[in-house]
């Protein structure tokens, strides 16, 4: 009987550590020597913890459309930085910056997003520019 109490307790402790092991630096994903700035418009804008996501369709000269995720900072961290939850609506026109991921796929950390009003949001990930890390 106390052998099955330890090893549920064991178990639990395991399943309560995996969201720290699932969580990546951005030195292991993201490349800081290839930045990219990428003009589409938001596909969908996930408002989550531990990084919020951001989806947008980029269009090329020949009017290819090649959809991106965008990786950003935590609810906690965009909302000191003025974003709410419906900052970003599907439609909108964006221009993102960041880094691309190593493994060449259609994956940034952004930095920032511009709207097509001109106003340009922080994202609050590595070296996005923003006045707390100048």
């Amino acid at each position: 009987m106390k052998a099955k109490f330890i090893v549920s307790m064991a178990g639990l402790v395991v399943l309560a550590a995996l969201p720290a092991f699932a969580h990546h630096s951005f030195a292991a994903e993201y490349d800081s020597s290839k930045p990219v700035t990428l003009k589409g418009t938001v596909v969908k804008f996930d408002f989550v913890n531990p990084h919020s996501r951001l989806f947008i369709d980029v269009k090329d000269a020949a009017g290819k459309v090649t959809p991106w995720e965008l990786e950003t900072a935590n609810v906690g961290s965009l909302q000191r930085r003025g974003w709410k939850r419906d900052t970003l609506k599907p439609g909108d026109a964006v221009v993102v910056t960041g880094f691309a991921a190593k493994d060449g796929s259609n994956l940034a950390a952004a930095s920032t997003v511009s709207t097509a009003d001109g106003k340009k949001l922080f994202v609050g990930t590595a070296n996005d520019g923003s006045p707390e890390q100048k």
